[in-house]
Parts: C-alpha cells; sequence; structure tokens
C-alpha cells in the first residue's frame, strides 16, 4: 500500500511538472533567454600532433618549459581562459580556450606557441559558444597556485 502510494504521488508530481511546462512557453522562452544570456563566444584550439616529433629530450623538456610559460603568459593577459592536455597518445595532444573577438587574433597567439612554432604541434581553430563563467576559472586557478593548493 505504502508503494502504491509514494508511486502515485511521483506520477502526479512528474505529471503535473509536464503539464506545467507543455502549458508554460513563456517560462521555457525565459529559462533559455536566461540560460543564453549566460552565454559567450569563445574559440576551441584543438592541439595536434605536428610533423616534427623527433626533438631530444633537453630539447623536448626546453620546449615544454616554454611551451608553458607561454600560455602563462596568455592567461596573464586574460585572453586564455582554459589549457590542457589530453590524457592519451593521439592525434589531439590537448586544447585552449580563448576569449578573443576574433580567429586572426586566435591565429597570432597560438603561433606564439614554441610547441606550434617547432612543428612538434599543429591546431585546428573552432568557433564555441559556451559559459560566460569559464572566465572565472583563470582567476580561480591562478589564486589556487599562488596559495600552493592542489
Amino acid at each position: 500500500m505504502r508503494t502504491t502510494v509514494i508511486v502515485l504521488f511521483l506520477l502526479l508530481t512528474l505529471g503535473s511538472v509536464r503539464a506545467q511546462d507543455a502549458t508554460s512557453p513563456e517560462k521555457q522562452k525565459q529559462q533559455i533567454d536566461n540560460m543564453v544570456g549566460q552565454m559567450q563566444n569563445y574559440f576551441i584550439v584543438i592541439l595536434t600532433k605536428g610533423p616534427n616529433q623527433n626533438q631530444e629530450k633537453a630539447e623536448l623538456t626546453e620546449l615544454s618549459n616554454k611551451h608553458l610559460a607561454n600560455m602563462m603568459k596568455l592567461a596573464d593577459m586574460g585572453k586564455l581562459i582554459l589549457a590542457g592536455p589530453f590524457m592519451e597518445d593521439g592525434r589531439m595532444r590537448g586544447i585552449f580556450i580563448f576569449d578573443v573577438a576574433t580567429e586572426t587574433e586566435v591565429k597570432q597567439l597560438v603561433d606564439t606557441d614554441p610547441m606550434v612554432k617547432s612543428g612538434r604541434m599543429n591546431y585546428e581553430i573552432h568557433p564555441w559558444f559556451g559559459p560566460k563563467a569559464l572566465k572565472g576559472l583563470n582567476k580561480i586557478y591562478r589564486d589556487d597556485l599562488e596559495s600552493g593548493k592542489k
């Protein structure tokens, strides 16, 4: 009996939610408008393996350090919002997410990367519509770095 009451309650509750959603397109439109209002244009860069994969260990270490320093510089400029490697050894090596106005600017910024300059990495650029909140990740990450959090 108790199970029947719970099931009926759930069915009635779900039914009223569905009926309310079906009869309130204005509410649905408002929710969509609110969501879209919290989003903006970005550019996602997919870093891929380049033609030059034959660096010696010391050269690769130096390239990696310069690559990381360049990313930090771009983040300090407020242009690079998010970056990171893919955790598999495939063609795609990592991503950058940029908050800039044009694809031309993205190309100019990515072309400063030592891994790209050396030919170890190539890249693809894709326009993307994502949450404005991503901008805050850079500050959170930087604050965590400065405070020594892991």
